[in-house]
């Protein structure tokens, strides 16, 4: 037996005992959040975030198949002790969830701070898609080529909050990622949907999302190839009853005419949303900027109400990372 070997073995020894607490918290939080969603019919969402340091992971349930996001940190281990340490957890996650390995697919991401942008970028060419359905609704996901998966779970509640207020409502959806709540605002009857975005892919994937749910009368579903912040300045007054806006906390993308800062131009974009709005308009605006702060003395509304509490999920509390906020003007 070489050293290299020996220090594997080693390795494996002094992680056993870490590896059955890692089991054991596992166990505990899938028996009950798989119960949670088997009673409110949910076939997607978190099981795991994070509960234990040694053991930085995401893990969603998407279906049958399984979305584990590593965090990276300073492990201490090299290329390949990471690698002999993520086979022996992958090893624990297939036993634990029933299944098999070759349905768990694994994605390093790094903690989200207020200048990153990762979510949105690409990490491979694979394709891999493949549908779920949430609210007798299907989605396509994608769990191999991007560093988000193509439907957030976290806003389960604030898409139904959508769809039940959307009954012949012209409904915009700024940042639309891939239109999972614009597919709401259509299911619950909306006489438009329009669904803005910056990515050509994203959108293209919003119109895939369409079609899965044959919503496909071009008259009443239009999808905008935009830079949100030069959008809004083109609209007038009176273009929408419910408006969406679940931005990015920063972009600098070339495509754009300046940078977006979701700290500093919340208050422009949240005015410049509800001068196009009607007197009864809703806005749902949601954040992830964890150390947002609403300037709501600046924003021209009647009412401003914090439904982050109300639209967390059953497998985000007390770990959600986001804000929520249902803007009247």
């Amino acid at each position: 037996m070489n050293l290299a070997t020996c220090r594997l073995s080693s390795l494996s020894l002094m992680q056993g005992t870490k590896l059955e607490m890692f089991e054991n918290r596992l166990l505990k939080v899938y028996k009950h959040r798989s119960k949670q969603a088997q009673r409110q019919h949910v076939t997607c969402y978190r099981v795991y975030d994070h509960d234990l340091p040694e053991f930085p992971f995401s893990i969603e349930l998407y279906g049958d198949k399984v979305y584990v996001a590593e965090y990276l940190r300073r492990h201490g281990m090299d290329e390949e002790e990471h690698e002999f340490w993520l086979n022996d957890c992958l090893d624990v996650i297939s036993k634990v969830l029933s299944v098999s390995v070759e349905h768990i697919y694994v994605r390093q991401r790094r903690r989200m701070n207020h200048r990153s942008q990762q979510q949105y970028e690409k990490t491979g060419v694979q394709k891999e898609f493949f549908a779920v359905e949430e609210s007798d609704l299907k989605f396509l996901v994608n769990l191999t080529d991007y560093v988000d998966t193509g439907l957030f779970p976290d806003h389960r509640i604030t898409r139904q909050l959508v769809r039940e207020h959307a009954a012949c409502k012209r409904v915009l959806n700024l940042f639309c990622y891939t239109g999972s709540f614009s597919v709401y605002a259509a299911a619950g009857g909306a006489a438009s949907v329009t669904s803005v975005d910056l990515s050509k892919t994203y959108l293209g994937w919003a119109e895939d999302n369409f079609a899965l749910n044959h919503f496909t009368q071009k008259d009443k579903y239009h999808f905008v190839h935009a830079d949100v912040k030069q959008y809004l300045k083109t609209l007038r007054e009176n273009s929408f009853d419910l408006v969406i806006m679940d931005p990015p906390t920063f972009s600098n993308s070339k495509r754009m005419n300046d940078f977006l800062d979701i700290q500093r131009d919340h208050v422009e974009l949240l005015n410049d949303v509800l001068a196009a709005t009607t007197a009864a308009g809703i806005v749902y605006f949601s954040t992830n900027f964890t150390k947002f702060v609403l300037d709501a003395e600046k924003i021209k509304a009647s009412s401003i109400k914090d439904i982050t509490k109300a639209t967390t999920p059953f497998d985000f509390e007390g770990k959600l990372k986001r804000w929520c906020f249902r803007i009247t003007k």
